[in-house]
């Protein structure tokens, strides 16, 4: 068990209810797919990372990613972690969590898979923009099986 310096009672217990699977972000983006009649995987196993959506029929495994764990902007954000409660802690968290994504991404490219991130405000403020996007992905993807086939 880790143990951290100047953690409240209050900031553990919050800390403890971040969960990693179903988050709001994760079920804005899974119920716009759904709508539009996408069939789809979620928190896949099978795959490395276990992506939080994937679209098995075109090889598409997306991520719901959160500004602060996954370090969005994060040469801006950096320095102000490092001034905050734990700082060399949460600096080295995120920075591990942005090379995991990264080595992630790259073993499930040379799968033969494509990989989509979206920041979580992203997905709650423009889902329609996110769906948008997976739809243009997919249309590539079909257009380069066809051109495969033909």
């Amino acid at each position: 068990m880790r143990t951290f310096k100047n953690v409240t009672e209050t900031r553990s217990k919050t800390m403890s209810h971040i969960r990693g699977k179903d988050t709001s972000i994760e079920v804005a983006l899974r119920k716009a797919l759904r709508e539009k009649g996408y069939h789809y995987r979620k928190n896949y196993k099978a795959l490395p990372g276990s992506p939080d959506i994937c679209l098995t029929k075109y090889k598409l495994a997306i991520f719901c990613d959160s500004e602060f764990f996954h370090g969005k902007d994060w040469e801006v954000l950096k320095p102000k972690v490092e001034k905050g409660n734990n700082g060399k802690y949460w600096v080295r968290k995120i920075q591990d969590n942005i090379e995991r994504d990264s080595e992630i991404d790259k073993r499930l490219l040379f799968m033969g898979w494509t990989v989509i991130h979206f920041w979580g405000k992203d997905i709650l403020k423009k889902t329609d923009e996110c769906v948008r996007t997976i739809e243009e992905v997919i249309f590539d993807i079909r257009l380069g099986e066809a051109d495969g086939e033909a």
